[in-house]
């Protein structure tokens, strides 16, 4: 079993910055990635979660157009911990983030079934 927990939401105005953390607890070795996701206001099936931010064990990464050169991933094994540093953050990134692990391969995430995190809100205010 793997879980998860966010932490480092909070309400900011825009230009601000955030860092959101998500603790990993359990056996991951299953697993080669970990990710970020956003519930976007007025959706709520986790099937609508949007890709922001993944990372593989060996360090590569990838992000989606809407956060390139604003958001950055990294994971620290030693610690259990996968971060999401979020700078110039806009309105438009208010959302409902969420950690997951998975596959990462080729460039592809697919997050494993069933686990994620509770999730943690961040609003950008204008």
């Amino acid at each position: 079993q793997v879980q998860l927990v966010e932490s480092g939401g909070g309400l900011v105005q825009a230009g601000e910055s955030l860092t959101l953390s998500c603790a990993v607890f359990g056996d991951t070795a299953t697993y080669n990635g970990f990710a970020w996701y956003v519930q976007l206001p007025g959706t709520e099936r986790e099937i609508e979660r949007e890709l922001v931010a993944a990372i593989s064990s060996e360090g590569a990464t990838k992000y989606a157009d809407f956060v390139k050169d604003r958001f950055t991933i990294s994971r620290d094994d030693a610690k259990n911990t996968v971060t999401l540093l979020m700078d110039n953050l806009k309105p438009e990134d208010t959302a409902i983030y969420y950690c997951s692990t998975g596959h990462y391969y080729a460039g592809h995430y697919s997050p494993a079934a069933g686990y994620w995190g509770q999730g943690t809100q961040v609003t950008v205010s204008s």
